[in-house]
This record gives C-alpha cells, sequence and structure tokens, in this order.
C-alpha cells in the first residue's frame, strides 16, 4: 500500500510540470505544444525500446492497439484540451477543474470496477471525497475572486479553457481506468516495458500530428515560425524535458502504483498532480498561496489519508 503510494506520489510530482510549459509557452499554440511533447516522448522511447526489445516482442497486435487508444487519448488529446485551457484561463483554474479528477475517477471506479478491486463502501468513502471535493472548492473560490478582481479579464476566455480542461478530466477519467485494465490482466508484464510501448504508440501519432499542423499553419500562411517556433532550443529542451520526467518516468512510476493500489484509490493519488501543479504555479508567480489557498491543500490531504485507510470488501458472489 505505502509503496503504491509512494510511487504515485513521484507520479504525480512530475506530471506537475505540464501544467508549467504553456506558462512559459504562451506564444506557441497548444497542439504544437502537443505534439511536441510526445514527438519528444517517442524519440526518448526510442533508445528504451532497443534496450527491452525482447519483452516488447511479447505484446500482441491487440496490446499495441490498446497502447494507441491509451495514446491517443490518454496523452495527445489529452494534453491538447490541457495547454489550450492553461493558456487560456492560466494555471489555478484549469489546475482545480483537473484536480476533481480523483473524486470523478474514484465514483466511476467503485461503480464500476467493484467485482474486481473490492467494493469501497460508500457511506465510509463519502466522507474522504467531501474532503477532498471541499478542498477543491476552497482553493477554486480563491482563484475565481482573483479573477473577479481583475478589470482586463476576459469571461469568454476564461470560460473556454474551463470547458477545455473538462475535455481533459474526461480523457483523464478514461485513461486511468482503461490502463489499469491491461495491467491487472497482464501482472506478469513489466510496468516500465508498457509504459515504453506506450511511447512508442505515441510516435507516429505525434509525427503525424506535427506534420499536419505544419502543412495547416502554411495553407493558412500564418506567421509563425516553424518548425520550432521564435524561441526553438527553449521550446526543444522543455519539450525533452517533461517528455523524459512527466511522459516516460511518470507514466513508469504511475503503472507500478496502478499495479499495487485498487484502481479507485489510486484514482484518488492523482490529487498530489493537483498539489504539485499549485506549488510549481505559486512559485512561477512568486507569492505565497493565500490562508484559504492552503486551508484547501490541507484538506485535500486530509482527504487522501483517509481514503487510504478505508479498505475494500470483497465482492459477494450469489450461488445458483
Amino acid at each position: 500500500m505505502w509503496t503504491g503510494t509512494l510511487f504515485a506520489l513521484a507520479a504525480g510530482l512530475m506530471w506537475g510540470l505540464v501544467f508549467v510549459a504553456p506558462l512559459l509557452l504562451p506564444e506557441y499554440p497548444a497542439a504544437l505544444q502537443s505534439f511536441g511533447r510526445y514527438l519528444a516522448f517517442g524519440l526518448i522511447a526510442l533508445p528504451l525500446a532497443w534496450l527491452d526489445h525482447k519483452r516488447l516482442a511479447q505484446l500482441t497486435r491487440a496490446d499495441w492497439i490498446e497502447a494507441c487508444k491509451l495514446a491517443l487519448v490518454g496523452n495527445i488529446v489529452y494534453y491538447l484540451f490541457l495547454a489550450g485551457a492553461i493558456q487560456r484561463a492560466g494555471g489555478p483554474l484549469p489546475t482545480m477543474i483537473i484536480g476533481t479528477l480523483p473524486v470523478v475517477i474514484a465514483i466511476s471506479s467503485n461503480l464500476r470496477d467493484h467485482q474486481r478491486d473490492g467494493k469501497l463502501p460508500w457511506l465510509r468513502l463519502l466522507p474522504s471525497l467531501a474532503l477532498i471535493a471541499a478542498g477543491i472548492g476552497l482553493v477554486n473560490h480563491v482563484e475565481i475572486g482573483h479573477l473577479r478582481d481583475d478589470p482586463h479579464a476576459d469571461v469568454a476566455r476564461y470560460a473556454l479553457g474551463a470547458l477545455l480542461a473538462l475535455g481533459a478530466v474526461a480523457c483523464w477519467t478514461w485513461y486511468p481506468l482503461r490502463n489499469a485494465d491491461w495491467l491487472r490482466t497482464h501482472k506478469g508484464r513489466s510496468p516500465g516495458t508498457w509504459a515504453t510501448a506506450q511511447g512508442i504508440a505515441t510516435l507516429p501519432l505525434a509525427l503525424l500530428g506535427y506534420a499536419a499542423w505544419w502543412a495547416w499553419t502554411a495553407l493558412r500562411g500564418e506567421d509563425f515560425a516553424m518548425p520550432f517556433g521564435p524561441r526553438p532550443f527553449f521550446f526543444i529542451g522543455l519539450m525533452f524535458a517533461i517528455g523524459l520526467f512527466a511522459s516516460w518516468l511518470g507514466t513508469l512510476c504511475w503503472n507500478e502504483a496502478s499495479q499495487r493500489l485498487p484502481t479507485t484509490l489510486a484514482g484518488q493519488l492523482i490529487v498530489f498532480e493537483t498539489l504539485s501543479a499549485l506549488l510549481y504555479a505559486f512559485v512561477l508567480r512568486g507569492q505565497m498561496p493565500a490562508p484559504a489557498t492552503l486551508a484547501g491543500i490541507a484538506l485535500l490531504v486530509a482527504g487522501v489519508v483517509r481514503a487510504l485507510r478505508v479498505r475494500p470488501e470483497p465482492a459477494v458472489v450469489h450461488g445458483a
């Protein structure tokens, strides 16, 4: 249990980095950032695939199709939505919307996977979910207050950012549930091999998307310095850093956690990503969080700790 929790914490710390990149590259389109990040991830996965080629060769055609689905929805489409949301609504608002994932995934998993993982009793699960939801709501209330105080705030732009963040939530509700399905039914397979397989599956998708975006900008006659934008070295370095730490290593840590924890509890531990993203956002702002924000973070942590104390009850099998 605690080993799985530490792996989930490591994944959250690295995944929080992806919330920073759109703020550091405001002039880069969200699509270019998404394709660039996963193109880097795919290139990083190539030498890893060569080192692990024997175990990768054991994957079936169905496994590779599943890896492509996970790569498309959980990687490229998810980050396309997230980067677009952050560029339009800033860092904190999309972070808090993504922060609803522990609640959304916990509810989805408890409804869907109780026969496999055992059922977490709702009456015992609800207090921890309520603490998490209250913490997210409190931090979100502070950020919305900042928006209302800004006379230059573009409400429509923020609203679009919120909608894009909801799209990211939908993608990443589907991804961990589907990814856990594969890992639980292939317990003899290495989580590292599966992470590398997703990187290899991502490469052609990202390369195709990058080329299509380049052609689209050329057809529209947009004044953007393709292929790597106005700050090519910074863009390339940041994409490879996120590709290595957030994409491959983060996925590896999450796979390790998913094999050790019930999906319902693992879903709640995505709260570590929210906490990390908030920390990085406030460091980038150069300011301390408001007291209400700190209180909200404390509620999130309390909800996670309480959830870890809830043990699933075995599914009841009814005889004939």
